[in-house]
């Protein structure tokens, strides 16, 4: 079964507040260009440490004279939604490197980093980082207020995602735990993140299947029913991580012999995430068949699974076949001609069992009852052994 086990990281938080600069005169003297060509590339961040999506940085040879208002640019390049920017076949020499945004006028930039020089056959990194305290110096009283505000957001958005980070690791470690068999290991570890980060949904799931693992039915139901309660309240519910959680509770119901909830879980799984329909019904059917030995309710319960997982997906060998052998056992005799008298059912069942799984393991099961039901008996038939 496929469980979501990642979270995605938060995006660190814009600092929106723009400062509009006028152009300003380079320190440099006269700047001679050096033949060749070489490349640029940098990335763009604003006050706050965020990354500067979208815009354009542009290439101003430094002249010693400064840039003048309507003065084109010799290169221009544009920034992408992480803050990039690069450019090839740039030509030698000493530039005043300017970032503006799209609404940013002509004659105002956003920043500007002077001095910046260029080497043929070299690739130079050229950072546009506005949280240098040249450029917070520009800021006023109002912009430093929200940008320390811009930067607490940050530090806890990066406390959150270290944290995401590990829980993720730990997802993982139980997950191989549970498929070495290890419950008590995922057990433990899913229990100490859980209480960590409580309002984990997949964490709740994985600690209530470790749970069960360790046959530990009535801590796992609990677990279970709270991580299913935290991802259907959640903006973007989980179907298959519901669907999951409702299947082994199902399990863990039918398990403590509670039939009807056992048979609602399913049934929740089902609604939930519609693909694995026919995957949980017949889930359902083997745990009824599992426990109807001892529990005659559960083993009313066996066709009503197998019949549910049949609709859901017809080409389930298995629902058929306990389903077959759930029929079977209510089979009568004909006191006039001796013969076995089978359930409506019963043997179709049986034969498209053969049908779909004509290797399966319970292949000769399944024909040795279709032959003695074709033969004159004193007694009825005794079903054959369990799944």
């Amino acid at each position: 079964m496929k469980r979501t086990s990642n979270w995605s990281c938060f995006a660190l938080a814009a600092f929106l507040l723009t400062v509009f600069l006028p152009l300003s005169t380079p320190t440099a003297g006269a700047q001679t260009g050096v033949a060749g060509s070489g490349k640029i590339h940098g990335v763009v961040t604003d006050p706050s440490g965020a990354p500067r999506g979208d815009g354009t940085v542009s290439l101003y040879p430094s002249t010693g004279a400064g840039i003048t208002a309507g003065e084109e640019a010799k290169y221009d390049l544009p920034v992408d939604a992480n803050g990039n920017y690069k450019g090839d076949n740039v030509a030698a020499g000493t530039y005043s490197i300017i970032y503006r945004e799209p609404s940013t006028p002509k004659n105002q930039v956003v920043d500007q980093i002077d001095e910046v020089k260029v080497t043929a056959g070299q690739d130079t990194e050229a950072n546009i980082d506005m949280s240098r305290p040249a450029y917070i110096a520009k800021l006023t009283p109002e912009q430093r207020k929200a940008l320390e505000e811009a930067q607490k957001k940050n530090a806890a958005i990066m406390k959150e995602n270290a944290q995401i980070k590990n829980l993720n690791a730990d997802l993982k470690t139980a997950r191989d735990d549970d498929r070495k068999k290890d419950f008590a290991d995922a057990a433990a570890l899913m229990q100490k993140d859980a209480s960590l980060k409580p309002d984990a949904a997949v964490l709740w799931v994985e600690l209530g299947l470790a749970q069960a693992g360790l046959k530990q039915c009535s801590d796992a139901e609990t677990a279970l029913q709270k991580g299913i309660a935290l991802d259907a309240a959640a903006k973007k519910p989980d179907p298959e991580l519901e669907g999951a959680a409702n299947d082994k509770l199902g399990e863990c119901n039918v398990t403590d012999g509670k039939i009807p909830d056992g048979e609602a879980a399913y049934d929740a799984a089902a609604k939930v995430n519609p693909a694995g329909a026919g995957m949980y019904y017949e889930n359902e059917t083997i745990m009824m068949d599992r426990v109807g030995a001892t529990n005659p309710t559960a083993q009313d319960a066996i066709v009503t699974a197998a019949d549910k997982a049949i609709a859901a997906d017809p080409n389930r060998p298995i629902p058929y076949y306990l389903k077959a052998r759930a029929l079977v056992a209510k089979a009568t005799v004909d006191q006039k001609t001796g013969k076995i008298v089978a359930p409506p059912g019963c043997l179709e069942a049986y034969q498209k069992y053969i049908d779909l799984a004509p290797n399966g393991q319970f292949v000769a099961d399944a024909k040795a009852v279709i032959a003695e039901m074709s033969q004159t008996q004193a007694t009825s038939y005794k079903a054959g052994r369990k799944h």
